[in-house]
Protein backbone atom coordinates (compact mmCIF):
# COMPACT_ATOMS: atom_id res chain seq x y z
CA UNK A 1 0.00 0.00 0.00
CA UNK A 2 1.34 3.44 -0.94
CA UNK A 3 2.28 5.78 1.89
CA UNK A 4 -0.26 8.34 0.64
CA UNK A 5 -3.12 5.92 1.32
CA UNK A 6 -2.06 4.90 4.82
CA UNK A 7 -3.37 8.05 6.58
CA UNK A 8 -6.75 7.66 4.87
CA UNK A 9 -6.90 4.01 5.93
CA UNK A 10 -5.93 4.94 9.48
CA UNK A 11 -8.67 7.58 9.66
CA UNK A 12 -11.19 5.05 8.33
CA UNK A 13 -10.16 2.48 10.94
CA UNK A 14 -10.34 5.11 13.69
CA UNK A 15 -13.88 5.98 12.57
CA UNK A 16 -14.88 2.32 12.77
CA UNK A 17 -13.23 2.05 16.20
CA UNK A 18 -15.26 5.03 17.44
CA UNK A 19 -18.50 3.41 16.28
CA UNK A 20 -17.57 0.16 18.04
CA UNK A 21 -16.66 2.02 21.24
CA UNK A 22 -19.93 3.94 21.10
CA UNK A 23 -21.91 0.69 20.82
CA UNK A 24 -19.97 -0.69 23.80
CA UNK A 25 -20.76 2.49 25.71
CA UNK A 26 -24.45 2.14 24.96
CA UNK A 27 -24.51 -1.45 26.21
CA UNK A 28 -22.45 -1.20 29.40
CA UNK A 29 -23.99 -0.09 32.69
CA UNK A 30 -25.57 -1.12 35.96
CA UNK A 31 -28.75 -2.11 34.09
CA UNK A 32 -28.49 -4.55 31.14
CA UNK A 33 -30.10 -3.40 27.89
CA UNK A 34 -32.77 -5.45 26.16
CA UNK A 35 -31.80 -4.48 22.62
CA UNK A 36 -34.84 -6.08 20.98
CA UNK A 37 -37.18 -3.95 23.13
CA UNK A 38 -35.03 -0.87 22.75
CA UNK A 39 -35.09 -1.08 18.96
CA UNK A 40 -38.75 -2.00 18.54
CA UNK A 41 -40.65 -0.33 21.40
CA UNK A 42 -40.24 3.47 21.68
CA UNK A 43 -42.04 3.55 25.04
CA UNK A 44 -40.04 0.78 26.69
CA UNK A 45 -37.63 1.38 29.61
CA UNK A 46 -34.89 -0.18 27.47
CA UNK A 47 -35.29 2.60 24.87
CA UNK A 48 -35.13 5.23 27.65
CA UNK A 49 -31.90 3.70 29.00
CA UNK A 50 -30.28 3.68 25.55
CA UNK A 51 -31.30 7.29 24.89
CA UNK A 52 -29.91 8.39 28.24
CA UNK A 53 -26.63 6.59 27.63
CA UNK A 54 -26.45 7.98 24.11
CA UNK A 55 -26.21 11.52 25.50
CA UNK A 56 -23.50 10.41 27.89
CA UNK A 57 -21.58 8.63 25.11
CA UNK A 58 -21.82 11.79 23.00
CA UNK A 59 -20.52 13.93 25.87
CA UNK A 60 -17.65 11.49 26.46
CA UNK A 61 -16.76 11.50 22.76
CA UNK A 62 -16.79 15.29 22.59
CA UNK A 63 -14.63 15.54 25.72
CA UNK A 64 -12.06 13.03 24.49
CA UNK A 65 -11.90 14.63 21.04
CA UNK A 66 -11.50 18.12 22.53
CA UNK A 67 -8.74 17.19 24.99
CA UNK A 68 -6.78 15.16 22.43
CA UNK A 69 -7.03 17.91 19.80
CA UNK A 70 -5.98 20.59 22.29
CA UNK A 71 -2.99 18.45 23.31
CA UNK A 72 -2.02 18.07 19.66
CA UNK A 73 -2.23 21.83 19.11
CA UNK A 74 -0.26 22.71 22.26
CA UNK A 75 2.47 20.21 21.36
CA UNK A 76 2.84 21.87 17.96
CA UNK A 77 2.76 25.36 19.43
CA UNK A 78 5.34 24.67 22.14
CA UNK A 79 7.32 22.16 20.04
CA UNK A 80 7.32 19.95 23.10
CA UNK A 81 5.85 16.46 23.74
CA UNK A 82 4.46 17.57 27.13
CA UNK A 83 1.93 19.93 25.58
CA UNK A 84 -1.00 18.31 27.41
CA UNK A 85 -3.85 20.48 28.79
CA UNK A 86 -3.75 18.67 32.14
CA UNK A 87 0.04 18.51 32.56
CA UNK A 88 0.33 22.19 31.63
CA UNK A 89 -2.31 23.23 34.15
CA UNK A 90 -4.68 24.51 31.45
CA UNK A 91 -7.41 22.06 32.51
CA UNK A 92 -6.88 23.14 36.13
CA UNK A 93 -7.34 26.78 35.16
CA UNK A 94 -10.54 25.88 33.31
CA UNK A 95 -11.84 23.93 36.30
CA UNK A 96 -11.11 26.87 38.60
CA UNK A 97 -12.89 29.28 36.28
CA UNK A 98 -15.89 26.95 36.14
CA UNK A 99 -15.94 26.56 39.94
CA UNK A 100 -15.91 30.34 40.43
CA UNK A 101 -18.80 30.66 37.98
CA UNK A 102 -20.75 27.94 39.85
CA UNK A 103 -20.74 30.25 42.88
CA UNK A 104 -22.92 32.81 41.09
CA UNK A 105 -24.78 31.03 38.29
CA UNK A 106 -26.08 27.69 37.07
CA UNK A 107 -26.10 28.62 33.37
CA UNK A 108 -24.06 26.19 31.30
CA UNK A 109 -22.87 28.83 28.81
CA UNK A 110 -21.74 31.21 31.57
CA UNK A 111 -19.86 28.41 33.30
CA UNK A 112 -18.26 27.35 30.01
CA UNK A 113 -17.28 30.97 29.32
CA UNK A 114 -15.62 31.25 32.73
CA UNK A 115 -13.84 27.94 32.13
CA UNK A 116 -12.57 29.24 28.77
CA UNK A 117 -11.22 32.38 30.45
CA UNK A 118 -9.55 30.28 33.16
CA UNK A 119 -7.97 27.97 30.57
CA UNK A 120 -6.63 30.86 28.49
CA UNK A 121 -5.14 32.63 31.52
CA UNK A 122 -3.57 29.35 32.70
CA UNK A 123 -2.05 28.66 29.27
CA UNK A 124 -0.47 32.10 29.12
CA UNK A 125 0.79 31.84 32.71
CA UNK A 126 2.45 28.48 32.02
CA UNK A 127 4.31 29.87 29.01
CA UNK A 128 5.44 32.92 30.99
CA UNK A 129 6.63 30.76 33.89
CA UNK A 130 8.44 28.36 31.58
CA UNK A 131 10.12 31.18 29.66
CA UNK A 132 11.46 32.60 32.94
CA UNK A 133 14.18 29.93 32.76
CA UNK A 134 15.25 31.20 29.32
CA UNK A 135 14.03 28.31 27.15
CA UNK A 136 10.78 26.34 27.05
CA UNK A 137 12.08 22.83 27.64
CA UNK A 138 10.24 19.79 29.03
CA UNK A 139 11.37 20.32 32.61
CA UNK A 140 10.39 23.99 32.63
CA UNK A 141 6.94 23.19 31.24
CA UNK A 142 6.38 20.35 33.67
CA UNK A 143 7.48 22.46 36.64
CA UNK A 144 5.22 25.34 35.57
CA UNK A 145 2.31 22.91 35.14
CA UNK A 146 2.92 21.38 38.57
CA UNK A 147 2.95 24.83 40.19
CA UNK A 148 -0.27 25.86 38.48
CA UNK A 149 -2.03 22.54 39.13
CA UNK A 150 -1.11 22.72 42.82
CA UNK A 151 -2.45 26.24 43.13
CA UNK A 152 -5.72 25.54 41.30
CA UNK A 153 -6.31 22.29 43.22
CA UNK A 154 -5.83 24.12 46.51
CA UNK A 155 -8.30 26.85 45.55
CA UNK A 156 -10.82 24.26 44.31
CA UNK A 157 -10.56 22.40 47.61
CA UNK A 158 -11.16 25.61 49.54
CA UNK A 159 -14.17 26.44 47.38
CA UNK A 160 -15.57 22.94 47.91
CA UNK A 161 -15.40 23.37 51.68
CA UNK A 162 -16.99 26.83 51.51
CA UNK A 163 -19.82 26.16 49.07
CA UNK A 164 -23.12 24.65 50.23
CA UNK A 165 -24.84 21.46 49.07
CA UNK A 166 -25.06 20.78 45.36
CA UNK A 167 -22.54 23.48 44.44
CA UNK A 168 -19.92 21.83 46.63
CA UNK A 169 -20.69 18.51 44.93
CA UNK A 170 -20.28 20.14 41.51
CA UNK A 171 -16.87 21.46 42.55
CA UNK A 172 -15.87 17.97 43.73
CA UNK A 173 -16.87 16.51 40.36
CA UNK A 174 -14.68 19.11 38.65
CA UNK A 175 -11.73 17.89 40.70
CA UNK A 176 -12.32 14.18 40.11
CA UNK A 177 -13.28 14.22 36.45
CA UNK A 178 -16.45 12.41 35.44
CA UNK A 179 -18.65 12.00 32.38
CA UNK A 180 -22.08 12.35 33.94
CA UNK A 181 -25.69 12.43 32.77
CA UNK A 182 -26.38 15.95 31.54
CA UNK A 183 -29.39 17.68 30.01
CA UNK A 184 -29.56 17.53 26.20
CA UNK A 185 -29.28 21.32 26.00
CA UNK A 186 -26.03 21.24 28.00
CA UNK A 187 -24.53 18.50 25.84
CA UNK A 188 -25.48 20.36 22.66
CA UNK A 189 -23.97 23.60 23.98
CA UNK A 190 -20.70 21.86 24.84
CA UNK A 191 -20.69 20.17 21.43
CA UNK A 192 -21.19 23.52 19.66
CA UNK A 193 -18.43 25.30 21.61
CA UNK A 194 -16.00 22.41 21.15
CA UNK A 195 -16.77 22.19 17.42
CA UNK A 196 -16.16 25.93 17.04
CA UNK A 197 -12.78 25.69 18.73
CA UNK A 198 -11.82 22.54 16.83
CA UNK A 199 -12.67 24.11 13.46
CA UNK A 200 -10.51 27.11 14.38
CA UNK A 201 -7.62 24.76 15.15
CA UNK A 202 -8.17 22.88 11.90
CA UNK A 203 -8.09 26.17 9.98
CA UNK A 204 -4.67 26.81 11.54
CA UNK A 205 -3.32 23.39 10.48
CA UNK A 206 -0.85 24.73 7.92
CA UNK A 207 0.45 27.35 10.32
CA UNK A 208 0.96 24.72 13.02
CA UNK A 209 2.88 22.57 10.52
CA UNK A 210 5.25 25.48 9.99
CA UNK A 211 5.50 26.29 13.71
CA UNK A 212 6.91 22.84 14.37
CA UNK A 213 9.94 23.94 12.33
CA UNK A 214 10.66 26.70 14.85
CA UNK A 215 9.47 30.27 15.28
CA UNK A 216 12.26 31.76 13.13
CA UNK A 217 11.70 29.32 10.28
CA UNK A 218 7.93 29.82 10.41
CA UNK A 219 8.34 33.58 10.39
CA UNK A 220 10.66 33.42 7.37
CA UNK A 221 7.98 31.41 5.54
CA UNK A 222 5.36 34.11 6.07
CA UNK A 223 3.69 33.02 9.32
CA UNK A 224 2.71 35.77 11.74
CA UNK A 225 4.05 33.78 14.68
CA UNK A 226 2.65 35.81 17.60
CA UNK A 227 -0.80 36.06 16.04
CA UNK A 228 -0.93 32.34 15.28
CA UNK A 229 0.29 31.50 18.79
CA UNK A 230 -2.47 33.60 20.33
CA UNK A 231 -5.11 32.08 18.04
CA UNK A 232 -3.99 28.52 18.86
CA UNK A 233 -3.98 29.30 22.58
CA UNK A 234 -7.47 30.81 22.29
CA UNK A 235 -8.95 27.95 20.23
CA UNK A 236 -7.31 25.29 22.40
CA UNK A 237 -8.50 27.02 25.56
CA UNK A 238 -12.03 27.19 24.14
CA UNK A 239 -12.30 23.43 23.58
CA UNK A 240 -10.65 22.64 26.92
CA UNK A 241 -12.81 25.12 28.82
CA UNK A 242 -16.01 23.83 27.21
CA UNK A 243 -15.52 20.20 28.21
CA UNK A 244 -13.84 20.81 31.59
CA UNK A 245 -16.77 23.01 32.65
CA UNK A 246 -18.94 19.88 32.57
CA UNK A 247 -16.62 16.88 32.96
CA UNK A 248 -13.88 18.36 35.13
CA UNK A 249 -10.24 17.27 35.18
CA UNK A 250 -9.71 14.28 32.88
CA UNK A 251 -5.93 13.89 32.75
CA UNK A 252 -3.46 12.80 30.08
CA UNK A 253 -5.83 12.26 27.14
CA UNK A 254 -4.09 15.17 25.40
CA UNK A 255 -0.70 13.64 26.16
CA UNK A 256 -1.21 10.01 25.12
CA UNK A 257 -3.43 10.26 22.05
CA UNK A 258 -1.41 12.69 19.85
CA UNK A 259 1.73 10.55 20.15
CA UNK A 260 -0.01 7.47 18.78
CA UNK A 261 -2.03 9.42 16.22
CA UNK A 262 1.16 10.98 14.88
CA UNK A 263 2.61 7.51 14.33
CA UNK A 264 -0.54 6.45 12.47
CA UNK A 265 -1.14 9.41 10.13
CA UNK A 266 2.06 11.47 10.20
CA UNK A 267 2.71 14.99 11.42
CA UNK A 268 0.57 17.02 8.99
CA UNK A 269 -2.12 18.62 11.14
CA UNK A 270 -4.86 18.40 8.50
CA UNK A 271 -4.74 14.64 9.11
CA UNK A 272 -3.42 14.67 12.66
CA UNK A 273 -6.20 16.74 14.20
CA UNK A 274 -9.01 14.48 12.85
CA UNK A 275 -7.04 11.42 13.95
CA UNK A 276 -6.62 12.87 17.45
CA UNK A 277 -10.31 13.73 17.63
CA UNK A 278 -11.40 10.22 16.62
CA UNK A 279 -8.87 8.43 18.84
CA UNK A 280 -9.51 10.72 21.82
CA UNK A 281 -13.26 10.24 21.49
CA UNK A 282 -12.85 6.45 21.33
CA UNK A 283 -10.53 6.40 24.35
CA UNK A 284 -12.82 8.41 26.61
CA UNK A 285 -16.00 6.61 25.56
CA UNK A 286 -14.29 3.32 26.34
CA UNK A 287 -12.92 4.65 29.65
CA UNK A 288 -16.37 5.86 30.66
CA UNK A 289 -17.85 2.47 29.76
CA UNK A 290 -15.19 0.83 31.95
CA UNK A 291 -16.04 3.22 34.80
CA UNK A 292 -19.71 2.26 34.55
CA UNK A 293 -18.81 -1.43 34.29
CA UNK A 294 -16.85 -1.20 37.55
CA UNK A 295 -20.12 -0.34 39.32
CA UNK A 296 -20.90 -4.04 39.54
CA UNK A 297 -17.60 -4.64 41.34
CA UNK A 298 -17.21 -1.50 43.46
CA UNK A 299 -20.92 -0.73 44.02
CA UNK A 300 -20.06 2.82 42.97
CA UNK A 301 -19.01 4.45 39.75
CA UNK A 302 -15.29 5.16 39.45
CA UNK A 303 -14.32 8.64 38.17
CA UNK A 304 -13.23 8.41 34.56
CA UNK A 305 -10.40 10.80 35.40
CA UNK A 306 -8.89 8.17 37.69
CA UNK A 307 -8.81 5.64 34.85
CA UNK A 308 -7.16 8.01 32.38
CA UNK A 309 -4.63 8.97 35.08
CA UNK A 310 -3.71 5.31 35.54
CA UNK A 311 -3.16 5.10 31.80
CA UNK A 312 -1.34 8.41 31.38
CA UNK A 313 1.01 8.52 34.37
CA UNK A 314 3.29 5.68 33.13
CA UNK A 315 3.20 7.19 29.65
CA UNK A 316 4.35 10.54 31.05
CA UNK A 317 7.30 8.77 32.68
CA UNK A 318 8.23 7.17 29.34
CA UNK A 319 8.02 10.52 27.53
CA UNK A 320 10.22 12.19 30.16
CA UNK A 321 12.86 9.46 29.87
CA UNK A 322 12.84 9.68 26.07
CA UNK A 323 13.13 13.45 26.24
CA UNK A 324 16.06 13.19 28.68
CA UNK A 325 17.88 10.76 26.37
CA UNK A 326 17.38 13.04 23.37
CA UNK A 327 18.79 15.97 25.40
Amino acid sequence: MSSSRRPALALGLLSVALIVCALIGLGVGATPVDWSRALTDPSSPARAIVESRALRVLLGAVTGAALASAGCAFQALLRNPLGDPFALGVSGGAALGAALAVMVTAGALWISGAAFAGALVAALLVVLLARASGTIDARALLLAGVVLNTATSAVLSLLRSALPGTRAQRTLSLLLGAVSDEAPSTVMAILALSALGWLALFALSKSMDLLTLGADSAGSLGVSVRRVELMVFAAGSLVVGAVVSVCGLVPFVGLVVPHYARAWVGGAHRRLLPACALAGASLLVLADAAARGLFRVLATEAPVGALTALLGAPFLFVVLRANRRSD
